[in-house]
Order: C-alpha cells, then structure tokens, then sequence
C-alpha cells in the first residue's frame, strides 16, 4: 500500500481500530510528516478506556505527540452526535499544535458503505460523497480495501482493538457493513466505486461554476436579491448550501434551503429571519446575509 500525503504537520485521528493503527504506523515511516495522534474518547462504550490505554501506548512508543478528548456522549448518543463531537475535538487539537490538517483513516468500504448509506436515507448526490466532500479532512486510505489493511496490520504484527458495537445490527450501517457489502462481487464493487468517482467529479465540476456564479452576486457575504432571484431555484439552493458550509454551518435539510432561497427572494425589507439556533438571515431592500445570532 502506497500513500500520498503531502509534507507538512498532521493531526491524525486514532480511535485504536485497525484502520487507524494501519495508519498511524505507514505515516510514521514517511520523511517530513509530523504527527500529532488525537484520540477522542466518546464515552459510549463501557471499555473504551481501553482503546485510549492503547493509542497513548503507541504514540508514546513512537516518540509522537499526542491529545486525548472525553466526550462523555453516552451509550444512546446518535453517530451523528458522535461524529460532530469527534471533529470538533480535532480541529481543536489542529489549533493548539499549529498543524496545518487533519487526517483520518476512512478506507475504499467506508467510502462504499456510506453512499449505500445514504442512498436508504434519500440523500441527494452530495451526500454519495459525503466522505470525499471535505477539503479540510486528508483520507489517504480511500482507495485501499478493508481486506489490504487487515493484511498489513497481520504482516506487521499490529495491536488494535475491536469496536464491539460494530457486531451490533441495530446499526444500519452495520447491518450494511456485515451483510449487504461481503455478499457484493469485485467487479460490482469497482463498478461503485468508478460510478462514484463520476458524481465526485462532476460534483466539483458544478461547485467551480456555483463559484463562478458567487463571485458575480455576492459581495463582501452579502447576497444581491435582484441577481438571485434571477436564478432557478435549484441553483439558488446550491448557492445557498455553499455559503453556509462557508460559514462552518452543516446541519440543515432541504427543507431549510428551500426556505432560505423563498426568504431571499420574497422577504421584506428590514426583517431578519431564524435559519438556526445560531444562524438567522437578515435582508433589507438590495441584500440579504447571515449573521450569528
């Protein structure tokens, strides 16, 4: 297995699963990446002490740096309180040590099983990507199978620990992970994966004109009405979901697009607008932006 990383300072997200370990062991061997280990201890298993014990060994052994978060979520936590907390936690950790990313060890299945994933929940084909969607996150291992990383970790004589709750069906991820994904034949497998590189790159085909498009109606985060409401609704939305992730706000639905793209448009001047507990939308006659509450 081959990665490419560019030289520079990491933080490297460690949950103490094989993946990660994998990980952490290729890029100590690589000149001029410096790591830092971030372990977030989400508090919902009982053993999770268990997996920090490890990675701080390991980092430890390796002469690495390294930082420890306790989430203290639960054992009825959602993954995506889990995951939000998770990020937080690096990018905190990417702050305190002046590095200049974040790395993580989401491989060729997560990337399958997170289109399938998201494809039950009705996503649109942004959400096929999810896992590819995040310039700020490195993923060196997207083109590597689960199978090549258990074979390095065997070959080298690895540790890690297993996530029990991986087992557990009640998980629709894992019930994706333990008996739809092993029943798919490779060449199914690689027949996803190249349909997925397509929406990937026509995805960001699209973002270079929604770009494009930005620059000529927005000014200083402030949205030119009249321009907008000249759109088509569906690239008014896109306009719409790039400015808030922009402004690090992910947790919206269509739902609140929709409604954000009808307030710009039709909303009275002067008026401000709830778009989230943090977020509203003000307008006045020939603008409309966001601003924190």
């Amino acid at each position: 297995m081959k990665l490419d990383v560019k030289p520079g300072k990491y933080v490297l997200a460690v949950s103490g699963g094989v993946d990660s370990m994998v990980l952490l062991d290729m890029l100590s061997k690589l000149p001029d990446i410096e790591l830092v280990i971030a372990h977030f201890n989400h508090g919902i298993r009982d053993d999770s002490d268990e997996d920090e014990k490890l990675v701080v060994a390991t980092a430890q052994r390796h002469g690495l740096p390294f930082a420890v978060g306790l989430g203290g979520l639960g054992s009825g936590a959602s993954e995506n309180e889990a995951r939000q907390a998770r990020y937080a936690f690096l990018e905190e950790v990417q702050e305190d040590f002046g590095a200049g990313g974040i790395i993580t060890a989401h491989h060729q299945d997560d990337l399958i099983e997170t289109a399938f994933l998201n494809i039950l929940r009705g996503t649109n084909p942004r959400g096929l990507i999810a896992i590819t969607d995040n310039p700020k996150i490195t993923r060196p291992l997207l083109k590597t199978s689960k199978k090549s990383i258990l074979k390095y970790a065997q070959e080298h004589s690895l540790r890690w620990r297993e996530d029990e709750t991986n087992q557990e069906d009640v998980y629709l991820r894992n019930y994706l992970r333990q008996h739809v994904l092993p029943k798919l034949k490779p060449a199914a497998k690689q027949q996803l994966l190249k349909n997925i590189d397509k929406i990937v790159k026509n995805h960001r085909d699209k973002s270079k004109i929604i770009a494009t498009i930005s620059q000529s109606m927005v000014k200083d985060q402030k949205i030119d009405r009249q321009a907008f409401a000249a759109l088509p609704v569906k690239i008014g939305n896109e306009l719409i979901v790039e400015m808030l992730r922009e402004l690090g706000f992910r947790d919206f639905n269509r739902t609140t697009i929709g409604r954000i793209n009808t307030l710009i448009r039709t909303a009275q001047t002067g008026t401000q607008h709830d778009v989230s507990q943090t977020i509203v939308l003000v307008t006045d006659k020939a603008s409309a932006w966001f601003r924190a509450r």
